[in-house]
């Protein structure tokens, strides 16, 4: 379990985090998101030991991460897949590691075969493409079997094949009772690997909840109906309290109402009605209505920029 409260970090006169508290459980996947610039990598640095917070504190299985004995045996992270000795072999990479814990060289073997990296593991890092950067990085991580694992952009730059392993690989190390926290900006992929998520703009926490009530709660559900009479079934759904776009001739976007109701009010009117399908918001919508407001840079549309 990772526990944050109140982390706060000040550089100069910019509050880069500011009195950030979140719990993250085992037995499932939380995921952290937020802009650019939001403080995502500064806190997750602060629980690893390698910022010191202004305020506020951060622990990992009971005590702050700098206080464990045996780190890598309590928390594998990936927060900087560049963050190795480039002229070391991936082996001796992760055996040097290993040696700083007494983990033995089986488990080196282990994690590289894990981990796909068995034909290049005798080359020399700095020769990795960013892809294979990361693999190493994971593998590093899970060296020494911790309880907790903490992955800052793990599927940064790998292919397809290796993104879905990602996936899997947290959603079993989760559905054995670990601890995993994870950074994305890859919406489509949060959403089917994370079971949490806690989202951060400018520094503060601005939601912390299941993935679903997240995706759910931003806004009222919506309704695509299609009817011959649009005009007329318009006009009976608006007056019980629905919001109402019309895309196209015979096509009704219905907000504030659900499918049942809906389907009541044109039986009640002897209104046909040939489509009724519930829309379900993405993740990916959810998440820029949460931080429309604490986005800190922001690009121009496209029309604009074409015309500027």
């Amino acid at each position: 379990m990772i526990e944050v409260n109140g982390l706060t970090k000040v550089y100069g006169d910019k509050t880069a985090v500011a009195g950030v508290s979140f719990t993250v459980r085992a037995g499932q996947v939380t995921g952290f998101l937020g802009p650019n610039g939001a403080g995502k990598s500064t806190t997750m640095r602060m629980i690893m030991g390698l910022d010191r917070p202004t305020s506020g504190s951060a622990t990992v299985n009971g005590l702050p991460y700098g206080q464990h004995k045996a780190p890598l045996r309590e928390v594998g992270a990936l927060l900087d897949a560049k963050a190795v000795h480039t002229s070391r072999s991936a082996y001796n990479h992760l055996l040097a590691m290993a040696a700083t814990h007494s983990i033995p060289k089986a488990r080196v073997h282990e994690v590289i075969e894990m981990t796909g990296l068995e034909a290049v593991a005798r080359k020399k890092a700095g020769g990795f493409s960013l892809g294979m950067g990361q693999r190493l990085g994971i593998a590093a991580a899970l060296l020494g079997d911790p309880q907790t694992l903490i992955l800052d952009e793990p599927v940064n730059g790998l292919d397809p094949e290796g993104v879905v392993w990602v996936r899997n690989l947290v959603r079993y190390l989760a559905g054995q009772g670990r601890t995993v926290f994870l950074s994305s900006h890859l919406m489509s992929e949060m959403a089917q690997t994370a079971d949490h998520l806690v989202v951060i703009g400018r520094g503060r926490v601005i939601a912390d909840a299941p993935i679903r009530d997240i995706i759910t709660g931003k806004g009222q559900s919506r309704v695509r109906v299609r009817t011959d009479q649009p005009d007329h079934l318009r006009q009976l759904l608006a007056g019980r309290g629905a919001s109402i776009e019309v895309p196209e001739r015979e096509l009704l976007e219905v907000t504030g109402l659900d499918p049942r109701t809906i389907a009541a009010t044109a039986l009640e009117n002897q209104v046909m009605v040939y489509e009724l399908t519930p829309l379900v918001a993405s993740l990916e919508e959810a998440y820029m209505e949460l931080t429309k407001d604490d986005v800190e840079y922001h690009s121009l549309p496209a029309a604009e920029v074409a015309h500027s």
